[in-house]
């Protein structure tokens, strides 16, 4: 019988070659552990809430007013809810052209586009237009909108830093283009270096790639760096001349757990230099409710704005989100609540900033619990999370542990991380997923266990570690880093 269309042979090959190990075989295995009656921590994904956090009251106030718009009209509507929630249902709602079961704008609600680019003037001090401003189910859709339009073919190269959050990796690859790496520095706090960027752009042109974006994630994910103004300006630069759009993953911005760094964002620090750069470096830059104090992953909301991009491709974007008709409604509410937040004098103010505060200052002790953890342990050494979600420590695994793993068919840290599962059921992503020098190994976790359950974690994890270097050691001078 001839081959259907779903047929595995006939598949897209692009959609054969996309990995994504946040998603990969630890996580198989682990939920496979879970329904034999395991006890997991899955720390492979940035999900808050499925690790315990709470949901912030205001915000799901809010939406549960505009999702269930009757109870305005209950009498009783001020016992249940507080007045400013009440208010704000009443906006968003008179927002929509039917509530929240209408489709909204391809690009969304123009009123919470408006809400962002309010934002993004009180946070970098310039305009910004709510034209050039789109919402999205999560970042991970924009990043996926922006990538299908840059993306001719195999000839058409991105930057990416590595270790990389696999989204670009797998996205360019379904796209078709070429990735083309370069490497973050994990002795110098997962530092960049421009000659590093210059060597990964004269390389990919040696092998007839032209490369057209570069992707910055800042905060990092995996490795949990802020990059400095400095750092950026460089960036800015080199993209400059080099003619690359920057794709600004900031995600993360809201998660900073030191006071050296503060977040910088790549389009104020692109308007402070001034022309020619701030009139012609082509700047996209993403943000998301899934992550900072608010964690909201499962609302998918997100939005991506545009920095000098020619009005017709700007056209041609919108064309491409029209063909979903319009992002996810409730969600869009979500960032218009995140974007334009709750003023003091508000009657629900105090407790919100209770809820968000303690959420951050949690995370930011959590950051130094876990850092301080793998850096007790036998053959690891992790640099500090200063933002994100996330620890990246360096495994040293002994060259009988990477003898082992060859013997298994597995890559080293593939192996360790299974290893780490199957004995203390805490689920991570090797840092093979992410991408890593030649013969280094990584693996990456989250930092979101609850804060009372971290002590006890780390404990398991370090005697895991200190029994699996016990067992693969020779012990003829082989020590910690």
């Amino acid at each position: 019988m001839a081959p259907k269309g779903l047929d595995y042979e006939l598949l897209n090959e692009n959609v054969k070659k996309v990995q994504y190990a946040v998603r990969g075989e630890l996580y198989l295995r682990a939920s496979e552990l879970q329904k034999e009656g395991k006890k997991i921590i899955f720390t492979n994904v940035g999900n808050p809430h499925a690790l315990g956090q709470k949901p912030l009251t205001f915000p799901r106030q809010v939406v549960a007013l505009c999702q269930a718009p009757f109870l305005l009209d209950d009498p009783n509507v001020g016992l249940m809810f507080p007045a400013d929630a009440i208010a704000r249902a009443k906006h968003y709602l008179s927002l929509t052209s039917g509530g929240l079961g209408a489709y909204s704008d391809s690009r969304g609600i123009p009123g919470v586009r408006q809400e962002v680019a309010d934002f993004l003037l009180r946070r970098d001090g310039y305009p910004s237009d709510p034209e050039l401003i789109f919402l999205t189910d999560g970042a991970s859709k924009g990043v996926m909108q922006i990538l299908s339009t840059i993306i001719r073919g195999p000839s058409d190269g991105i930057l990416v830093p590595v270790p990389q959050y696999p989204l670009y990796s797998a996205a360019i690859s379904l796209f078709g283009g070429t990735l083309v790496p370069y490497y973050l520095e994990e002795t110098a706090n997962w530092g960049l270096d421009v000659n590093d960027l210059r060597n990964a752009v004269s390389q990919a042109k040696s092998k007839g790639i032209t490369v057209k974006a570069m992707v910055i994630i800042n905060p990092g994910n995996p490795t949990g760096q802020c990059l400095s103004e400095a750092n950026l300006s460089e960036i800015l630069r080199f993209c400059y001349q080099e003619g690359l759009v920057l794709l600004g993953d900031e995600v993360y911005q809201q998660n900073i757990y030191q006071d050296e760094r503060p977040f910088i964002s790549s389009k104020k620090v692109l308007m402070d230099m001034g022309p020619p750069y701030s009139k012609e470096v082509q700047l996209v830059s993403f943000h998301t409710v899934s992550k900072g104090y608010w964690g909201e992953c499962g609302q998918r909301g997100g939005y991506f704005e545009m920095t000098n991009i020619p009005p017709k491709t700007v056209d041609e974007i919108y064309k491409v989100a029209s063909i979903s008709l319009s992002p996810n409604v409730p969600a869009q509410i979500f960032m218009g609540l995140m974007v334009n937040p709750l003023k003091p004098g508000d009657i629900s103010y105090e407790q919100f900033i209770r809820e968000s505060k303690g959420v951050l200052e949690s995370l930011r002790r959590r950051a130094r619990i876990m850092t301080d953890g793998f850096n007790s342990c036998r053959n690891v050494v992790c640099n500090f999370t200063e933002g994100a979600m996330y620890s990246f420590p360096q495994i040293r695994l002994p060259p009988k542990a990477i003898e082992a793993a060859k013997s298994a068919g597995k890559v080293a840290d593939v192996f360790y991380c299974l290893k780490l599962l199957e004995a203390t059921g805490i689920s991570t992503v090797p840092g093979s997923g992410f991408g890593q020098k030649e013969g280094v190994f990584h693996l990456r976790t989250t930092i979101l266990p609850a804060e009372e359950d971290m002590p006890a974690i780390m404990e398991s994890f370090k005697k895991f570690n200190d029994e699996f270097m016990e067992q693969y050691e020779d012990h003829k001078g082989y020590s910690r880093m």
